[in-house]
């Protein structure tokens, strides 16, 4: 289902566009929600944090996405 191409005006899309714009979103409400509780204090690299998050959540999303495809 949500594995095969997007038709957007005669031009075709990967579904993994969708899966990482999702992935954004929710590693960013999951850094605002950690920013404003005591959860910060616990990330050493935050860079690092950042992009192991989104890669783990963006895995997430396709394997989530993919099972129902």
């Amino acid at each position: 289902m949500l594995l095969h191409e997007l038709a957007w005006g005669g031009v075709y899309f990967s579904p993994l566009i969708l899966f990482c714009i999702l992935s954004f979103i929710a590693t960013f409400i999951i850094r605002f929600v950690m920013h404003k509780t005591v959860l910060e204090r616990w990330v050493w690299k935050e860079a690092w944090f950042d992009v192991a998050l989104y890669i783990c959540i963006l895995a997430g999303i396709t394997y989530w996405l993919g099972a129902f495809g």
